[in-house]
């Protein structure tokens, strides 16, 4: 067989299985999955955190697009200002000289335990650890922010009522409390222009301005009043 037949032969079988001869550019064309793999790689990269889970699907290339060979290795990076989201536009380029780039787009899906609440809560209600639980979430749907710690809702109270399996946001909590049931405080009573303190003890919770029950701790009479500072309540006519 003439030499330079058999060559164009062997080329042919090489292109038609996909395969590309040696030292060819054909080899270094990016095929459509491992510009999508590049993507998928530089998401993990960014999210994948101790803690999480990461679930990542590239979307298909448009079918007319034509990449010149790259003989260099893919990279995609995501930049730390990149917040997740459902669906991310990753720029995958090749970095050769007169290199290209391209976007992917990908769908995400970013799991981590987040604080819900364990029964019906209502506004001005105090947190406490049994009133909460972690659930894993996809908090890429959590546009209005996560709580993940319970030191973040120690001391905090709600402002506004919440049905159980909520997903605590810091929209969802009010101050910190100022008065807690079984605190000692002040009782400040007035009487005109006198003013009497006695000590006692708060039989419940809550922030400035709200009601609870104080039980005096000389005379053990029980009276209602209203917190007025840390420590401090008003009792009220």
């Amino acid at each position: 067989m003439n030499p330079s037949r058999a060559s164009v032969g062997r080329c042919l079988a090489l292109a038609w299985f996909g395969l590309a001869w040696p030292g060819s550019s054909l080899a270094a064309l990016p095929s459509p999955d491992a510009v999508r793999a590049a993507a998928e790689q530089a998401v993990h990269a960014r999210f994948d955190l101790p803690g999480s889970r990461v679930v990542v699907q590239a979307q298909p290339l448009a079918p007319r697009l034509r990449l010149a060979p790259c003989a260099a290795p893919l990279r995609a990076v995501l930049a730390d200002a990149v917040r997740p989201a459902p669906r991310l536009s990753v720029p995958v380029h090749c970095p050769q000289g007169g290199g290209w780039t391209v976007r992917v787009q990908v769908q995400l899906q970013l799991f981590r335990p987040v604080l819900v609440t364990s029964r019906p809560l209502l506004r001005g209600d105090g947190l406490r650890p049994a009133d909460v639980r972690a659930e894993e979430r996809d908090v890429t749907r959590l546009g209005y922010g996560y709580l993940d710690n319970l030191d973040q809702v120690a001391g905090r109270t709600l402002a506004r009522a919440l049905p159980e399996g909520s997903v605590l946001t810091p929209a969802a909590l009010g101050g910190r409390r100022m008065v807690r049931a079984g605190d000692r405080v002040q009782v400040v009573a007035r009487l005109g222009d006198i003013v009497v303190r006695a000590d006692g003890v708060a039989l419940g919770s809550g922030d400035n301005g709200a009601r609870l029950r104080v039980r005096n701790e000389s005379s053990g009479k029980v009276v209602d009043a209203m917190v007025h500072a840390p420590g401090v309540v008003l009792a009220l006519p």
